[in-house]
């Protein structure tokens, strides 16, 4: 092979390996479809300039984008299965996968998607690979895309996990998100409540040391294309009688149009509503459940030390 397949030509290959019906962290998916394809040692190891070997970023991205249109699944954490529809998509596409391919099949609502192909739109060129973009943007533009794209691709991510995993995780995982937000003030505590016999509310977060502000919280771990509606709403503000004037929903959903006018206009308490693409926003933004993996440096000649 004369050169390293880009993104999107390592996608067939990937489906063809986890054909045999095996579950594989990414290394092994890597080595696999590295030997597949009759990689050298070289082109194993070439590297990008983070670090990071160009294969290893290279399926990685495939992986990821193939999970995002349910080709493959994550049956346990780190670990890649092909679905069912993987097994139809690799029939239908033997040769190859493209850009178009996964657009036919993505989810209407998919933020990643999305994403891209607005990126696409604004760069008026075809990407075809993510550390090698040509288009008329200069370097620092370029390098802003880039990260968004990877965090819109973190921001699914976050989501599916989320609603993957249990009630308990997902109402402590926003009691820190609201602290590291700022919520809880200085030596405030915050608390996730029982999972029965709540009332309600899923979180409590003190707003000074002794106590004497309260911000309410309901967490509602709902599938992304689900709402929660004015009634769950009105329930929540009802758990909050008599105890605060103030709350925050949050949802892996969204919330249906009936349930912001009831929190904008008719609620006798304030309650603020966080759907899901807002709350990985958040995540995001304030490092919850994300890490940071690389840190770009951009430098430019200083003017003053030439004078």
């Amino acid at each position: 092979m004369n050169e390293i397949p880009s993104w999107d030509g390592f996608m067939v290959p990937v489906l063809r390996i986890q054909a045999d019906g095996g579950v594989r962290v990414l290394r092994d998916l890597i080595s696999a479809v590295s030997d597949a394809i009759g990689l050298t040692h070289d082109q194993r190891t070439e590297s990008l300039s983070s670090g990071q070997q160009v294969v290893a970023n290279r399926i990685g991205w495939a992986t990821s984008y193939l999970t995002r249109v349910g080709a493959l699944e994550r049956p346990t954490r780190g670990k890649y299965a092909i679905t069912e529809f993987g097994r139809r998509f690799l029939h239908d596409h033997p040769v190859t996968i493209t850009e178009a391919d996964l657009r036919a099949v993505a989810k209407p609502d998919d933020q990643w998607w999305v994403s891209k192909s607005k990126l696409q739109r604004e760069n008026h060129s075809k990407q075809s690979d993510v550390e090698s973009v040509t288009n008329p943007l200069d370097p620092v533009e370029m390098i802003a895309q880039g990260i968004e794209l990877i965090q819109s691709n973190v921001r699914a991510g976050l989501i599916e996990r989320l609603v993957a995993l249990d009630p308990a995780f997902f109402e402590q995982a926003v009691v820190r998100l609201l602290v590291a937000m700022g919520y809880g003030g200085t030596g405030g505590q915050a608390a996730a409540t029982r999972l029965v016999n709540d009332g309600g509310i899923d979180g409590v977060i003190d707003q000074d040391v002794l106590g004497l502000s309260k911000v309410y919280v309901q967490a509602k771990r709902y599938a992304r294309d689900n709402s929660v509606g004015r009634p769950e709403v009105q329930a929540f503000v009802g758990a909050l009688s008599g105890k605060a004037e103030q709350g925050v929903m949050i949802t892996t959903g969204r919330f249906s149009t009936g349930a912001r006018e009831y929190a904008e206009r008719d609620a006798r308490v304030r309650i603020i509503l966080i759907d899901g693409p807002r709350l990985v926003d958040l995540m995001v933004k304030y490092r919850v459940g994300v890490q940071v993996r690389e840190t770009l440096a951009i430098v430019d000649v200083d003017e003053d030390f030439f004078e």
